[in-house]
């Protein structure tokens, strides 16, 4: 099966920190890889902008590099790569200062009013403001305008707030992107095409028929690179805020009227809010020590980020409920972590037992479970039971219908598609809906917060767990407590 691809209209496009590392290993090849697909509509400009003093044809060596490096192996041929970078330049600013802003606006001279203007905030947060600021004093922003920030958006409820005020005072919120590449991903936006796009699911979507939900984001990964920020952060921050909170909420969230970007993020907000605050009982932190395999060595958390009492923790899982009809009783486990023992991304739906076993105690419980697996190997398998072949009695088993979506939809061997290169061109669209509102993530962080400060001011101190494990003991207590388990991490 092959996608249809549909061109966008003519864009600009500026990435400030557009030597970064973001720009270089995802924006960058992201945009060549549309180019491939013939998605880009050709005539757009894509300029780069950092401080670095360069000339546009170094830069252009620069983004040859980058696409070359991380791009994949079968997106640079027939002199698609040539005619790519025919398209891009270099304009070195300071983003704090005032060099090198005229230059920028004569390389944007002339579509003010014709085309879309995108400008990739991939940067710190504290340059938004800085950057938002001068967009509007030299007259880059036009109605046509959007500007993308990554996260972190805010380290707490009153910096998100903050942040969200300094871009409400130069730019609309519809002209605002809040980008988490989560949702950009394919089997994360089938999430809502599974749901109502079904009927066989969306009447048993609820407390009456779902036992529980396990959401799981496992990487093998350390903080290798990102040891000052990761220290600052920690794990609720990094992931549970941000990536796990949309697929909490996409799970969770009521039917909205239309496939529209605000009623879909009306419903979202809603899912948020009803949030119980968390009992310090329900939430398990963990940080990783060092590996126990000779073959495979890596140093702790603690040893890596340089600081031997950091009480930072590098996995955490937790039990939410959700106050409201759908939902009322009904446990959420979430757990996210780093050193694990394989990179997984899943959802695990569990459904309820048989109100009654017709064929007795000796069949044993048997209970349907929906696994949605977002990454590696993304698809979808829904465990049944049936009897096992043979004589002698009714003998249950439980067995998979699993649909590997390489396999369904005929892309096996080929690149999985970049979640940025959906993202970005939704951006060019005007499409919000994959896009976290600003109300929406000062509502995440309302709900964050007091979980942070109840275990400062508890003085808690993560519990350790060996590199290539699945995360600390305690974390299988948290279910055994209630008569569950959680689901392994496995690609």
């Amino acid at each position: 099966m092959v996608s249809r691809v549909i061109p966008v209209d003519p864009f600009d496009l500026v990435i400030f920190g557009g030597t970064g590392d973001l720009a270089q290993r995802k924006i960058l090849p992201a945009l060549f890889r549309r180019h491939c697909a013939g998605q880009l509509p050709g005539g757009e400009r894509i300029i780069g902008a950092a401080r670095t003093a360069m000339s546009s044809a170094d830069y252009r060596t620069v983004v040859a590099e980058a696409i070359r490096a991380h791009a994949g192996p079968k997106a640079c041929g027939g002199g698609a790569l040539e005619a790519f970078l025919e398209r891009i330049s270099y304009v070195a600013l300071d983003a704090l200062g005032e060099a090198g802003w005229q230059q920028l606006c004569s390389a944007l001279e002339g579509t003010e009013e014709q085309r879309v203007r995108v400008f990739y905030f991939s940067v710190g947060p504290g340059l938004f403001g800085p950057l938002a600021e001068r967009l509007h004093r030299y007259g880059l922003a036009t109605p046509q305008t959007r500007i993308v920030v990554e996260k972190p958006f805010g380290h707490d409820l009153a910096s998100a707030r903050e942040l969200n005020r300094t871009l409400a005072s130069h730019f609309d919120e519809g002209q605002i992107y809040r980008i988490d590449h989560y949702l950009g991903k394919e089997t994360v936006q089938n999430l809502m095409a599974v749901r109502f796009g079904n009927m066989l699911f969306e009447p048993l979507w609820n407390s009456q028929y779902v036992d529980h939900i396990q959401i799981t984001v496992a990487e093998t990964v350390g903080v290798e690179g990102r040891e000052e920020y990761y220290e600052r952060a920690g794990a609720m921050r990094d992931m549970m805020q941000n990536h796990l909170m949309q697929l909490l909420c996409l799970i969770a969230m009521e039917p909205p009227a239309k496939f529209d970007p605000d009623a879909v993020r009306d419903e979202k907000l809603k899912v948020i809010r009803a949030l119980d605050p968390v009992e310090p009982h329900h939430i398990v932190r963990g940080q990783y020590q060092a590996s126990l395999d000779p073959e495979a060595p890596h140093p702790s958390y603690r040893g890596l980020v340089g600081n031997p009492r950091s009480t930072t923790e590098s996995y955490v899982a937790l039990k939410a409920h959700i106050s409201n009809w759908r939902w009322a009783g009904t446990p959420f486990y979430l757990r996210t972590g780093k050193r694990l023992v394989n990179r997984s991304s899943v959802i695990n739906v569990m459904f309820k037992d048989a109100p009654h076993s017709i064929f007795g105690a000796e069949a044993g419980r048997h209970a349907n479970h929906l696994k949605i697996r977002l990454q590696p190997n993304e698809g979808i398998t829904l465990s049944v039971t049936i009897k096992e072949p043979g004589q002698g009695g009714m003998r249950l088993i439980d067995v998979p219908l699993d649909m590997s979506f390489a396999e369904a939809l005929g892309t096996e061997g080929g690149d999985p598609p970049d979640a940025y290169e959906r993202l970005i061109m939704d951006v060019v669209r005007g499409n919000q809906t994959l896009f976290m509102r600003g109300d929406e993530v000062e509502a995440a962080w309302a709900w964050t917060d007091p979980v942070i400060e109840g275990w400062k001011s508890r003085g808690d101190v993560p519990k350790p767990y060996v590199s290539g494990t699945a995360g600390p003991e305690d974390a299988d207590l948290l279910m055994r407590r209630d008569g569950r388990e959680w689901r392994g991490i496995n690609p």
